[in-house]
Formats: C-alpha cells, sequence, structure tokens
C-alpha cells in the first residue's frame, strides 16, 4: 500500500486556515506557484477542489469546511507526538518567543513590568505583543498566539480561561480643564463637555450612556478615536473628556490628586457601570506546557501587583 505523503497535512492546514493559496505561501515560506502546485496535489488525493474562487476571493467547500478542525488536530497530535518528553524546566536556559495578543491599554499598562519581570526570571525568552484589531478564538486556535488578553466574549469551550483583574472606566480631562477643579463632578457637569470615545469599531454609545439616560440625560460625543491613546491625547489637547479604563493609566502621568504634577486629571465616573474582568485565554495544547505555564503564571502574578482589587 502506498503511503501518503504526510508532508501535505502541514500545507492542508494551512491552506484551511488561511483560505487563500498567496496567504498559505506567505506562512510556509513558498513561492505562489509552489503553493498552487500543493494545492493541485491535495486536491487529487483527496478528491475535492477545496478551495474555489468566489468573485475575487477564494472560500473553502462543504467539504474543506468539514475537515478542517480535523486537519489542524491532526497536525498538532503529530507535533505533540514526535516532542520530546517534559523535563524540568530551566528558566535560565529557556530559549522561546512567546507571542501575547492584547490591545494597546493592556500592553501600555502591563507590558513593560512583563517584560521586565520575565527578564529577570528567564533572560533568553523573548515577549511578543500582536496587536488585536478584533476578538476572535482563531489566532489560539491556529497556534498563532500563545496567549490572548481581554474581555471574554464567546471564544468556544475548549479555550481555557483564567481571570486576571477586574477593572472599571473613568473619566480622563486635561489638568487645566475646569472639571479637573471640582471636588466631585455631578452627572450634570459630566455632560456639560464634549466627549472623545475608543472604539475600534466606531461605535458612539455604551453603558455610560445607557446609565446617563436613566437619569435624563445624554452626552454630547464629538468623536470616536481608534484606542485609548488617541482618546488621551485628544483630551489632552482640548476641552474633550476621555473615557478609559483605569487600568490604563498605571503608566500615564495622569492624577486624581489636586496638589500632584501631572499632564492630565482623572475622576470617577458620575454613574455607576459594571466593572469588567479582563483574562488571559489559551488553547488547551498548551495546558500542560511548562514554558506555558510559567508564562501565565508570570502574567497573573504582574497584573495582580499593578492593578489594585
Amino acid at each position: 500500500m502506498t503511503e501518503p505523503d504526510f508532508n501535505l497535512l502541514i500545507a492542508l492546514d494551512v491552506l484551511l486556515a488561511e483560505g487563500s493559496v498567496a496567504g498559505a505561501a506567505r506562512r510556509l515560506g513558498l513561492s505562489a506557484s509552489a503553493m498552487s502546485r500543493t494545492l493541485s496535489r491535495l486536491r487529487a488525493v483527496t478528491g475535492d477542489p477545496l478551495l474555489v474562487r468566489a468573485g475575487r476571493n477564494m472560500v473553502l467547500t462543504p467539504y474543506a469546511g468539514q475537515i478542517r478542525e480535523r486537519a489542524q488536530h491532526a497536525i498538532f497530535e503529530a507535533r505533540a507526538v514526535l516532542r520530546p518528553p517534559a523535563s524540568a524546566l530551566n528558566l535560565a536556559t529557556l530559549q522561546r518567543t512567546f507571542t501575547i495578543r492584547a490591545n494597546d491599554g493592556f500592553v501600555e499598562a502591563i507590558g513593560a513590568a512583563l517584560i521586565a519581570a520575565a527578564a529577570v526570571a528567564a533572560p533568553l525568552v523573548r515577549l511578543r505583543f500582536a496587536p488585536k484589531p478584533e476578538k476572535s478564538s482563531k489566532h489560539l486556535r491556529e497556534g498563532l498566539v500563545d496567549l490572548e488578553v481581554g474581555v471574554l466574549e464567546n471564544m468556544g469551550p475548549e479555550i481555557r480561561i483564567q481571570a486576571l483583574f477586574r477593572d472599571r472606566f473613568v473619566a480622563v480631562v486635561r489638568k487645566e480643564h475646569p472639571l479637573a477643579r471640582e471636588s466631585v463632578v455631578s452627572a450634570e457637569m459630566y455632560v456639560s463637555y464634549g466627549h472623545v470615545v475608543a472604539s475600534r469599531r466606531g461605535n458612539l454609545s455604551g453603558p455610560v450612556d445607557e446609565a446617563l439616560a436613566e437619569l435624563g440625560l445624554q452626552r454630547r460625543i464629538v468623536a470616536a478615536v481608534p484606542g485609548f491613546p488617541a482618546a488621551l491625547a485628544v483630551a489632552q489637547a482640548s476641552d474633550l473628556v476621555a473615557l478609559v479604563p483605569a487600568s490604563y493609566l498605571i503608566n500615564q502621568p495622569v492624577t486624581d490628586d489636586h496638589g500632584a504634577v501631572a499632564t492630565l486629571f482623572a475622576f470617577e465616573l458620575p454613574v455607576t457601570t459594571r466593572r469588567i474582568t479582563v483574562s488571559q485565554m489559551w488553547h488547551p495544547r498548551s495546558e500542560v506546557d511548562p514554558a506555558h505555564r510559567w508564562l501565565r503564571q508570570l502574567v497573573l502574578s504582574v497584573c495582580r501587583q499593578l492593578v489594585p482589587k
């Protein structure tokens, strides 16, 4: 019996994950023509087109959609079989690059301390922070990242999760802003100024607006920007009020003490909104990996040191 070429499994997994010959070629370091030839071989072996043209894009056939997760798990299992048995973890000699997918707020607040702690414990380890333009479990499932950090949404039942800290939103204005001179900012004062919000999707309302509506009040959203750094920059250069997570201000020149020197002033919202839980998430294949377990514990420890309960 002629054995199948198991190298084709790697190409199949990447092709189905990317849904594109060009994307698969980039990930595997091949030319587009070589990847096309590999797709032709896969079509011959499976007896299915796998990827078909739909306008300018390629889409998976029904059969390709059915085997996508099976191909992915086959690759993970094969790598696990060929991996040497786990030995005692030596952090002094551990050479590894961990990829953490997180938004700008987490990197700004926690990144420097996490990098420093990792360098002390494991000097040969590198941390790579990947951007997070959207929430998706795709990167964990496909092994593109080691950890995902953020507010939990529907990541799938198999994804492991651990709460890192609870956070809340606060208002921020420039230190010369009239609201910075108030000992307590009422809801009426809060809505009397224009606001800038951070939203990747450009949303112009949220839980704060719902809470204000219960009081018969509405804030005036003047601008929406992609992230919290931009929101603070706008607030610092204008009389607009920014809304950011309290954790994001850990490394920012912000104060809620009138006697301190700072460029920005933070105050509690005049309405109550639910607190948010920031978590770290990982795929089950990394559950018992000693190095990955160390990384998770390090992230948890640094977060709990920096973010007050």
